[in-house]
């Protein structure tokens, strides 16, 4: 089976997702690759290299689990948290192709750790939340995992299994260098019984159709994921091209999306008790909301 005419030509560049599915295999995927949206994220804070990289992972990851809601207007959150951690922090979301994320963390305690601390040295004893806000229908559904495995893309691994019930695989690479960073990733999942929404009766790793993909897809080499040269669908092609078929769908852009305003904010402090309120108050009378995701301050005149 030859590559189609628009995978030979292909569309490079970085800040889109793109969706494919293997109909005899009974799988689904999502590859991205993430630049100026990135720069624009990690841009918001001076975060050292160890963090950048934490947070550039996390963003293709939240791209990746983010672009499988069919909800247009939903939301996906990823949020780590742990008990007395280097990064006690991590919170990343994607709505509409929009992306954010920000870390919180001890400056003076990762300086100690070295250039390549591991997941558990960040850390340490934490646990991984992946909320899924429905716009449509206003349902929450909510999975929670301990963060354990050498990635945060083996502790989304995990939640799958464990909360949905889906075999999944995902990689990351991540690139920084004077050019700036890029990242990209890719995931796959296995439905067994065929058709997405249908009940999963027969859900295991060993599944012959689910060891064929993830050997294919296992075998991503780090430099393809970050190759802006490289087109999504030809990277997709290059893994499974003996396949019977591939089907492809191109998302529109992603963009970088904090969505904080005066409105939003003033929505939010509204709620309080006006008593409350005035105890919000600095010396000037103003309330001052410091948003994390894009390093702004907000005054709310009274």
């Amino acid at each position: 089976m030859s590559a189609p005419a628009h995978i030979e030509a292909g569309e490079t560049g970085y800040d889109r997702v793109m969706s494919f599915t293997l109909p005899a295999r009974d799988a689904r995927g999502r590859v991205v690759r993430l630049g100026p949206v990135l720069e624009t994220v990690l841009a918001a804070h001076d975060y050292p290299l160890p963090i950048k990289h934490l947070l550039a992972e996390a963003l293709t990851v939240t791209a990746l689990i983010g672009s499988l809601m069919k909800d247009g207007e939903g939301q996906m959150t990823m949020q780590a948290q742990t008990e007395a951690g280097i990064v006690d922090l991590l919170v990343c979301d994607y709505r509409g192709g929009e992306l954010r994320g920000y870390v919180r963390h001890d400056a003076d305690r990762l300086a100690a750790l070295g250039a390549n601390p591991s997941l558990y040295a960040l850390f340490g004893k934490g646990y991984l939340m992946i909320t899924f806000d429905m716009a449509t229908t206003g349902q929450r559904y909510q999975g929670i995992v301990p963060l354990e495995g050498a990635s945060l893309a083996e502790a989304c691994q995990a939640y799958f299994f464990q909360s949905e019930q889906v075999p999944t695989l995902i990689r990351v690479a991540v690139r920084s260098d004077k050019a700036g960073c890029v990242a990209g990733g890719i995931l796959v999942q296995h439905l067994p019984e065929g058709e997405e929404g249908r009940e999963r009766l027969h859900v295991r790793l060993d599944h012959p159709e689910w060891e064929h993909v993830t050997a294919l897809a296992g075998s991503t080499r780090h430099e393809e994921l970050v190759d802006p040269d490289l087109s999504l669908e030809a990277l997709v092609w290059r893994l499974f091209h003996e396949e019977d078929e591939v089907r492809f769908e191109l998302s529109g852009p992603l963009s970088r999306g904090c969505r904080c305003s005066i409105e939003h904010y003033w929505s939010v402090i509204a709620q309080f008790p006006e008593s409350e309120r005035i105890e919000m108050r600095n010396e000037d009378g103003l309330i001052v909301v410091d948003c994390a995701f894009c390093s702004r301050l907000f005054e709310l005149s009274a």
